[in-house]
């Protein structure tokens, strides 16, 4: 897998809308400001693409027009990172615009998450590292300020790399009711936060180690119908899951995973990392579940890491996909075992 580079004091970023094009309404533009000004404090440049800020309806009829941008903004040796402005639901229509090789020979972070889930596979089918989280108006748009933990991952992972990193469980937490309604009226709002629980290893002991792939559970439905998803070499991987705000019940979960199961994929992973569900009523549930489905595949022996800041859970770190982590069961530590970029 390509590492690409760190973002230094002059480099430039680029805005892509690769789903939803909520990011170029009226009354959400006032998000990319809010992030513009925040990698301004870094020395970053942040632009948009053509056409990332046309709104809802251009971006949702022409795919191909996204799928532009994105590789404008992989050819431009100016542009040094590519972040993805928000999620949505159909970004798998990009894939049959994606040049491969152009990704592979211009490598560069690109970050999001959601349905740039999508996304992540094509970079990881291009065979270039990317970064699952941080899109910009969840994250670097944030209201009064980035989440202390999110800002600490971004500078851990994007901007001042460390050979190793430590990536602890968030002290607190908001749910999707606890979250900021986006309109200037509530720009100086903040969720309301909860005490976390911390990390909690549902099965398995001692360490394991693998590299990370996987995103938003949703979007896999999407995946395994493509080459992205059988595509993946996932012998000794460790399994990222998490799930949306669209409320899925704990059966989705459950028919998901025994549809892994029956690929078998259980017996080629190393363990699995899941992500805090979005709702409160649904973290018990999720971890019954996960249990359920492994004894059914005989494998109440694979390790599983639940309750981490990923993806949907606020807040959030960026986890680099296909680098080496390790699980440490019995301390309950999650560590990512090198540099995130160069």
């Amino acid at each position: 897998m390509i590492k690409p580079k760190r973002l230094t004091r002059g480099d430039k970023a680029a805005v892509v809308s690769l789903s939803s094009g909520s990011l170029g309404e009226e009354k959400l533009i006032h998000k990319f400001d809010i992030a513009k000004n925040r990698f301004a404090q870094y020395g970053i440049e942040l632009v948009a693409m053509p056409h990332a800020l046309k709104g809802k309806k251009y971006v949702y009829e022409y795919p191909e027009q996204r799928a532009a941008d994105l590789m404008q903004a992989f050819s431009d040796l100016e542009i040094k990172a590519v972040i993805c402005a928000i999620g949505g639901d159909d970004t798998i229509r990009l894939l049959p615009y994606i040049d491969f090789d152009l990704i592979r020979n211009n490598p560069k972070i690109f970050t999001g998450y959601s349905d740039t889930t999508s996304n992540h596979f094509m970079m990881y089918k291009a065979g270039l590292v990317s970064y699952y989280g941080g899109n910009l108006m969840c994250d670097f748009g944030e209201y009064v300020e980035m989440n202390p933990y999110f800002k600490s991952s971004f500078e851990n992972t994007l901007l001042n790399p460390k050979p190793t990193l430590d990536i602890p469980c968030s002290d607190f937490y908001a749910c999707e009711c606890d979250k900021v309604h986006w309109g200037i009226e509530n720009m100086d709002k903040k969720p309301k936060l909860h005490k976390n629980k911390g990390y909690e290893i549902l099965q398995g002991h001692g360490k394991v180690t693998g590299e990370l792939m996987g995103g938003c559970l949703e979007v896999f439905t999407e995946l395994t119908y493509t080459d992205l998803w059988h595509g993946v070499n996932w012998e000794g991987k460790l399994l990222l899951i998490e799930t949306s705000e669209d409320d899925q019940g704990p059966d989705f979960l459950l028919w998901n995973l025994r549809g892994m199961a029956a690929d078998g994929m259980f017996d080629k992973i190393n363990g699995i990392v899941m992500g805090k569900p979005d709702y409160e009523d649904k973290y018990e549930p999720y971890k019954n579940i996960l249990k359920q489905a492994l004894r059914e595949a005989g494998r109440e022996d694979l390790p599983v890491l639940y309750n981490v800041n990923v993806g949907h859970a606020y807040p959030i770190g960026i986890f680099p996909l296909g680098l080496k982590y390790e699980i440490d069961c019995d301390n309950k530590r999650f560590t990512l075992l090198e540099q995130a970029t160069e």
